[in-house]
């Protein structure tokens, strides 16, 4: 009774953490003439309760395309047509056709947040839960403690109540989708991972080593016997799952390829404003988007993604586990999140929930990959105003992980699950020995460089001729401790554990 008791406590927190910054500003709040995020999503809400459906991803008199048109796959439009129908019993006013452009008000705020609130409730904040409360060989105690530093995670609380928008849905699928593979629910898991990436395209970088998993899974048990038996299946319920949220737009031809062309718009260029990752500062110095023809930009890209997620995947493939899945999942995201075409600053979120899964394995890595993934969002955060939110949950969120983890007192190579790397190291230098100390002299570096620069961005002019000077600097230096990240994440995954720390089961 008292676990139950504490866990309702820990959930608790989070909503109300949650409510509280949704109290704050959101994004494009009185900013005509586009608004922001905000406003899209109450705009999908406006196109699809009054256009026919096959009129949704078409440019026309009534769907300007080029004021916030839909783009993102059909699952999110269906979504949008639930909360516009329940917008609809309120309040008309607020999904009536050219009428409601802009619309801005406390009735229809509270409504929008609270849409958000009820998503997590029903698909996040459930498998986050179930997820923890079935990890092995932890106390009950550390089990709460995850759930709660999970539910406090800043980036996805500021992106989804404060800046607006829905990630908590698609993580929550994916969520699902890995609570599928650690319990051999393949069906389960796979139904969860399409509806992921039917309801936001960019969960491919969680899908594409969930189905490495469940073919290495397949080739293990056999494709003459079970392994044919399993594959079949899951090949058709993510058929299944696909047919059923593309249906309308399977009719005709052009309106797949219409979809298609909304859900990947090459034509934006190779990064959109200020993003941590390697085009966007790269640029810095070289500017890519204007050297080279999109065509060839489009290449390179896919070439740099698909090399540096390559290993991972074929070793996961080769020799599926549940461990390798969890670290193939953040070096796959950070591989499309630094190297991909076209990422946004938020797709940061989609390598912090497989960093959210192995907090209790690496918490002092994890806590410290979760604090840049926040930071690096900076510029888009100071833009809706949520100064004082990041503030306040960054803080909240590095207390709780530190106290309840001990992050400072496991810092070794065991902790850091570095030890098989650093025996293979040492038989060519007998005295590598240093690496871990080495990591906690880069954090303190990280963490310091992050403050400086927060405060240098909240209270300092930037130079005339260099107005985006801050923004860079943020990008950059988020952009260097994600490389880094990469590197780790991927000796993990190379170097896999099984010699590493054995963990003890805690009563």
């Amino acid at each position: 009774m008292e676990k139950r008791y504490l866990m309702a406590v820990a959930v608790l927190i989070g909503l109300t953490v949650r409510w509280t910054v949704s109290l704050n500003s959101y994004s494009g709040a009185g900013k005509p003439p586009m608004f922001g995020d905000y406003e899209a999503q109450r705009h999908w809400q406006e196109i699809t309760f009054n256009l026919p459906i096959k009129q949704w991803y078409f440019n026309s008199s009534d769907n300007n395309l080029q004021y916030w048109g839909l783009d993102y796959p059909p699952l999110t439009a269906y979504h949008s047509l639930l909360c516009a129908y329940v917008a609809e019993f309120i309040n008309p006013d607020w999904v009536a056709l050219h009428k409601s452009r802009g619309y801005e008000s406390p009735a229809h705020k509270l409504f929008m947040r609270a849409t958000v609130l009820i998503a997590d409730l029903l698909i996040y904040i459930p498998a986050v839960v179930l997820y923890c409360c079935c990890l092995k060989e932890i106390s009950s105690k550390k089990k709460i403690a995850n759930v709660l530093c999970i539910l406090l995670y800043p980036g996805l609380i500021l992106i989804d109540h404060g800046h607006f928008q829905y990630n908590s849905v698609s993580l929550g699928f994916a969520l699902w989708g890995v609570l599928g593979v650690c319990h051999d629910w393949d069906l389960l898991g796979s139904l969860a991972f399409c509806l992921a990436l039917n309801y936001k395209q960019m969960e491919l970088y969680h899908s594409l080593p969930f189905f490495c998993f469940l073919l290495g899974k397949c080739f293990k048990k056999g494709l003459k016997g079970k392994g044919f038996v399993l594959l079949v299946k899951l090949a058709c319920t993510v058929a299944a799952a696909f047919i059923f949220c593309w249906l309308p737009f399977f009719t005709d031809k052009e309106q797949t390829l219409q979809v298609l062309r909304r859900l990947f718009p090459v034509d934006r260029g190779l990064f959109e404003d200020k993003v941590a990752n390697v085009w966007c500062s790269l640029s810095v110095f070289l500017k890519i988007k204007d050297i080279l023809p999109r065509d060839i930009q489009i290449l390179i890209s896919f070439c740099f993604t698909f090399l540096s997620l390559l290993p991972a995947c074929i070793k996961l493939m080769l020799q599926p586990s549940l461990r390798g899945f969890k670290f193939t999942l953040v070096g796959c995201a950070l591989s499309f999140f630094l190297f991909s075409f076209q990422v946004h600053e938020k797709s940061i979120l989609l390598a912090s929930l497989p960093v959210c899964l192995v907090l209790n394995e690496i918490p002092f890595m994890a806590t410290w990959f979760l604090l840049v993934s926040t930071f690096s969002m900076l510029p888009l955060l100071l833009k809706d105003g949520l100064l004082m939110p990041l503030v306040v949950t960054v803080l909240a969120f590095f207390t709780v992980c530190a106290t309840s983890f001990s992050i400072f007192e496991n810092v070794g190579e065991e902790e850091l699950q570095l030890k098989s790397f650093s025996i293979f190291v040492r038989r060519y230098l007998p005295r590598f020995k240093f690496l871990p100390r080495i990591i906690q002299y880069l954090f303190f570096l990280s963490v310091i460089t992050m403050i400086l620069l927060t405060l240098m961005t909240v209270t300092l002019d930037p130079p005339q001729k260099l107005p985006d000077l801050f923004s860079v600097l943020v990008c950059f230096v988020s952009c260097l401790n994600f490389l880094f990240f990469l590197v780790y994440f991927n000796i993990i995954i190379m170097w896999d554990s099984k010699n590493g720390r054995s963990q003890k089961k805690v009563n």
